[in-house]
């Protein structure tokens, strides 16, 4: 009998092809909201919780900016120092807040829709080491790994926008930290950005930086490509003064904020799950109110972003399963209250890119992104719970990404998809499989996705490349990427620009431009 053959080099020369973009099998922005962990009665009881929680506790610590606002709002000053919030203020705030924010980047193809149950992916963190798997080792990270960061997430399809992931620890003054910080996320990326400030001064002056790369504040303000990650709460329930400051100047200043509360159950929140996402939600709805008391509408994500412990010790623990679980019941909420809302998922506790950090990636990631999270930030690279970041591991969890967010598109049904003339066709003709069919191969490339460095062959093929090593492959494509992706969206005469006005740590060589 002839060996059947055509089927499958026609598949090859297919999968070979580059994709058109309306043809590839996920978009950024894939819609979520299919799994729910509350219940219809669970929804309305958290969000009972939260209204409590922040007209009966309130905050400790505000500023007088802070209060002075928000009581103009209708919140109250108790007598024991707590600013308190009445369920009107707070509902008032989430009427008035933008429902369908947008995200912009530096090259516009990137932009980033937020609306509804529209998933996205990030990293973030701020890890003091980097994990270097071709040592086996732990080092400081410095200005130049972070640049390096963001160069291969500037590669990878499924990273949809990059949040800092280090800190640069060869810069030590704090001002200089904070503008290196950002950038070296804008020139290693067009992708949006996040990033964080230690001090209001420090912000002020990087937002100067921010207005001559875009050409002027009119052009940052009518699209702002960085968003502020403030964590302007230490949970339980107390205010952080310089962040709450960096805050205001964020808003007037048009940038974005992630409204980040990052609580731990167990240990700055309560253990029970139910309890922390109420607490998470009520300290992100809170700052919500101060945001709209400063200007109605300015652009904000709510960032709740509750942690879990390991009860046995204390520890953080972001690959638990819980972490999944408890983060996909925020964004239901998040859907719940139609805001936009991020949360983040997919860290590990392993130390290295191995079989604990890829499975504790993919369970943790799952849950938030089937229950709609907007965005997932810490979605790649992060190990020994955000104490590691690793460069390598952004490209192989690129990988994970493209999966979970098949996931998330989840599985259409129309006349075409029951594909029931191409059964009849089959089983009539008697060909007796698929393999090879014209409507196998006119989808091959829209319903299913492929991964780029996951081994799929079998172990005769494996043996026969040399037994590769999934690390070792992408260790390979790092260096390729930081020896030839050097991204020119800032022109050197802008760059040449900032670099007279501002102290930037890169040589112009660091970033290919010597």
């Amino acid at each position: 009998m002839a060996r059947r053959s055509g089927g499958r080099a026609a598949r090859k020369a297919l999968r070979s092809a580059p994709l058109a973009d309306e043809t590839k099998p996920v978009h950024p922005g894939e819609s979520g909201g299919a799994y729910k962990p509350l219940t219809d009665d669970g929804v309305a009881a958290v969000r009972e919780n939260i209204f409590r929680i922040l007209e009966e506790i309130g905050f400790a610590d505000a500023t007088p900016h802070c209060i002075e606002t928000c009581v103009a709002a209708g919140a109250r000053m108790g007598d024991d120092g707590r600013l308190r919030m009445p369920r009107d203020v707070v509902e008032q705030a989430i009427a008035q807040a933008d429902h369908n924010l947008t995200l912009y980047a530096q090259d516009p193809q990137y932009d980033l829709d937020l609306s509804g149950s529209r998933v996205h992916f990030s990293t973030a963190g701020a890890a003091v080491m980097i994990a270097d798997p071709a040592n086996n080792e732990y080092r400081d990270s410095t200005a130049q790994d972070l640049y390096d960061m963001a160069r291969i997430v500037d590669t990878c399809e499924h990273i949809h926008m990059f949040q800092r992931m280090c800190v640069l620890r060869d810069v030590p003054d704090n001002y200089e930290m904070d503008l290196n910080t950002t950038y070296c996320s804008v020139s290693g990326t067009s992708k949006h950005v996040g990033a964080s400030w230690t001090h209001y001064t420090h912000l002020e002056k990087t937002l100067d930086m921010l207005h001559v790369i875009a050409g002027g504040e009119e052009q940052w303000r009518a699209r702002p490509f960085v968003s502020m990650s403030n964590c302007f709460v230490v949970p339980p329930m107390k205010f952080a003064q310089d962040a709450l400051e960096c805050l205001r100047v964020g808003v007037e200043g048009g940038m974005p904020i992630l409204l980040l509360s990052a609580g731990q159950a167990g240990a700055t929140t309560p253990a029970c799950l139910a309890g922390a996402v109420s607490q998470a939600w009520a300290e992100c709805l809170g700052g919500l109110v101060y945001v709209n008391a400063i200007k109605p509408g300015a652009p904000a994500i709510l960032g709740a972003w509750p942690f879990v412990s390991d009860l046995r010790t204390g520890a953080m623990s972001g690959g638990s399963p819980e972490q999944g679980l408890i983060s996909a019941a925020c964004a239901q909420m998040g859907l719940h209250f139609d805001l936009p809302f991020g949360t983040a998922c997919g860290m590990s506790d392993s130390k290295m890119p191995d079989y604990q950090g890829g499975a504790e990636r993919a369970y943790t990631l799952v849950p938030p992104a089937l229950s709609g999270a907007n965005i997932i930030y810490e979605s790649a690279g992060m190990y020994a719970s955000l104490l590691g970041a690793c460069p390598e591991s952004l490209l192989l969890d690129n990988d994970v990404l493209g999966a979970v967010m098949r996931m998330t598109r989840g599985v259409e049904v129309n006349e075409k998809s029951l594909s029931f003339d191409n059964v009849k066709d089959i089983c009539m003709s008697g060909t007796g499989h698929y393999l090879g069919s014209d409507a196998t191969l006119a989808v091959m490339q829209s319903e299913y996705i492929y991964p780029d460095f996951s081994d799929r062959n079998s172990p005769v093929v494996w043996e026969q490349a040399g037994k590769p090593v999934l690390v070792e492959r992408a260790i390979e494509k790092r260096d390729d990427i930081l020896a030839s992706h050097f991204p020119k969206h800032i022109p050197d005469e802008i760059d040449r620009k900032i670099r007279e006005q501002f102290p930037i740590a890169l040589t112009p060589q660091a970033t290919g431009r010597g």
